[in-house]
């Protein structure tokens, strides 16, 4: 959840360093610093609470060096201070370290014991005394010895001063990559911090230890058995990361979205069969139609998406399948059944919680698709197929458009079992054309973003809100509450509409408004009971839907453009986006990096 940026070669490393923090800033902003090995041999450490620009505000002019390590950091343990911010140092020894040391207590209280002092309330400085204390005559060595004694996840770099012609970077968990220049190299948690530099890339297993010097790397095993990595290249410019004049990356990937949508349609459907190719799936038609049950697991909006994918599967594919937080799944021993096709959701491919989760399906031998947006990311590589969404980058650390991305993904996959099932040729036809024309749909509901914002405005004088939907309507309803919580910080809930009756009915009132996700189907007169209870008890109403609404029903009606019936949820959700952004600016709060949250969870 923390930024790790490091360079090696010719040049001062301190501008590289925060350039690539300041492009990893989404990871983690609550502190940064940058650790260099200075022109005299010495350790140079410079860090501060706040912003990489407060750290560059308060670098003296000659703080110069290389190599060098830089973090930007989330914290987990310890509050934001200048004291608890990355690096860490002991003796000659600097390290930055994204992930949680699980037994940092009983390691600290052991390095205490022998004599080390330690600065901060930190589990990764844990990590710079034990590296250390090793007398090893190599870095590579020390930091193999130091990881024997470590519980938990890792992605590290580390500087000696006795070895100023290397840096050693190590992953157990946490996403570490290399970036190969031209004599030079350059080591980063994210390819956002690379690709100015080179598109030429190392992404590291875990497990593995590299020493990187300006001429290349090597790698090896924890237990010292060479391994052999091959470059790829990453297929992004530098200006996937620029803002392009919007005030705020939130509100860019929104409006990418249609653009983003095309990517992901791209090539994947079939005009002859009205089906989708998913070739990545590596699942021929016998195979599939063994499929007795879908599972989708993934975390946060990632979960939300899945329980919307879910639906997909059912109606089209007409298979049992349902979404489980894969924070969750491994806790409770689950059953891993052999006709059951699991699905791993995760927009970074480096969510923790959903890692884990696929290497227990895995050991019980079960069958996982990925579903992700980061290309030779770690659930990618460890899944034995999946789908890309070709999203693009996304910088804000609230989802948006890799939430959009992943329902059309599912709608795809539900199109492609539902083809290979039971779902009819001109059925077929109806949803790859409904699916062709999201794209157009979704700019006609950008279009109206200013009267949207206007309500935004409106509600932003109210504590909170409740959020209802039924059946496709209920996993709109908890996306679009989890982004108001998100970037807005107002309390939102969501319930199905069916169960607003059952007792949260009782908070309703003049002070709690509800947003109504009401589509036009076959639950729609349902829904129009529901809004009738609520406005009975004077409760403020906004619905979005396909309806204009007569005004007893409802204050506000955010109109969306018909669609199929199976599909229509992907566009109810955009303008619940669009929402919950301009609540936030209303508010004057910081909508890209929300407080206490980070966009890569490597954490558990």
């Amino acid at each position: 959840m923390c930024g790790i940026v490091a360079h090696i070669g010719s040049r001062d490393c301190v501008p590289v360093l925060l350039e690539g923090l300041a492009q990893l800033e989404y990871r983690g902003y609550d502190s940064a610093g940058i650790a260099v090995i200075g022109r005299a041999g010495d350790l140079r450490v410079r860090k501060a609470k706040g912003r990489v620009s407060d750290l560059a505000a308060g670098l003296p002019a000659r703080f110069r060096g290389g190599p060098g390590i830089g973090h930007t950091r989330w914290a987990t343990h310890g509050e934001p201070s200048d004291v608890n911010a990355h690096p860490h140092a002991s003796g000659t020894v600097a390290i930055v370290h994204n992930g949680i040391i699980e037994n940092a207590d009983d390691l600290r209280a052991k390095l205490i014991a022998d004599g080390a002092q330690f600065a901060s309330q930190t589990d990764s400085e844990v990590l710079a005394h034990l590296i250390a204390a090793v007398d090893a005559s190599d870095l590579a060595e020390a930091v193999r010895q130091a990881l024997t004694s470590v519980v938990g996840t890792y992605g590290i770099a580390v500087l000696d001063t006795r070895q100023p012609d290397r840096i050693v970077v190590a992953r157990n968990g946490s996403p570490v990559v290399l970036g190969l220049g031209d004599k030079e190299m350059f080591v980063a948690s994210d390819v956002a911090a690379l690709v100015r530099y080179t598109r030429q890339v190392v992404h590291l297993d875990d497990g593995e230890v590299a020493t990187v010097r300006a001429d290349g790397f090597s790698t090896s095993t924890l237990d010292a058995r060479t391994t052999i990595k091959k470059p790829s290249v990453v297929d992004l410019g530098t200006g996937s990361y620029d803002a392009e004049g919007y005030r705020h990356f939130m509100r860019k990937e929104i409006h990418e979205q249609p653009k983003a949508v095309e990517r992901v349609l791209r090539g994947r459907l079939d005009e002859r069969f009205h089906t989708a190719h998913l070739g990545g799936l590596n699942l021929d038609a016998r195979q599939a139609r063994e499929i007795r049950r879908v599972k989708i697991l993934g975390c946060g909006s990632a979960y939300y998406a899945g329980l919307l994918g879910a639906q997909l599967i059912e109606e089209m594919a007409r298979i049992p399948a349902d979404a489980e937080p894969a924070s969750e799944f491994r806790y409770r021993n689950p059953v891993v059944e052999a006709d059951t096709l699991y699905v791993a959701v995760s927009q970074s491919g480096e969510t923790y919680d959903t890692l884990a989760a696929v290497q227990e399906l895995k050991r019980k031998g079960g069958r996982v698709l990925g579903v992700v947006n980061a290309v030779g990311s770690a659930i990618a590589r460890e899944c034995e197929g999946g789908v890309y969404l070709h999203a693009g980058p996304e910088i804000s650390v609230t989802s948006t458009k890799t939430f959009t991305a992943t329902a059309v993904v599912f709608a795809l996959l539900a199109l492609h079992l539902g083809r290979i099932h039971d779902l009819s040729l001109a059925d077929g036809a109806r949803i790859t054309a409904g699916l062709r024309a999201l794209p157009g749909q979704i700019t006609q509901i950008l279009e109206a973003e200013e009267r949207i914002a206007d309500t935004a405005r409106e509600l932003v004088g109210h504590p909170g809100m409740f959020f209802i939907g039924r059946v496709r309507g209920w996993p709109v309803a908890r996306e679009g509450a989890q982004k108001l919580k998100e970037v807005s910080y107002l309390h939102a809930e969501a319930y199905p509409a069916s169960e607003l009756k059952h007792g949260p009915l009782a908070l309703v009132g003049p002070d709690l408004p509800t947003v109504a996700v009401v589509p036009d189907d076959e639950l729609f007169d349902k829904n129009i009971a529901t809004l009738g209870e609520i406005r009975a008890r004077s409760g403020p109403l906004l619905v979005v839907g396909h309806r204009a609404l007569d005004p007893r029903l409802a204050d506000q009606v955010m109109l969306v453009p018909r669609n199929e019936p199976e599909l229509d949820p992907i566009l109810l959700s955009v303008p619940l986006q669009l929402l919950a952004y301009h609540a936030a600016v209303a508010l004057g709060n910081d909508v890209d990096k929300p407080r206490n949250l980070a966009k890569s969870v490597t954490v558990e």
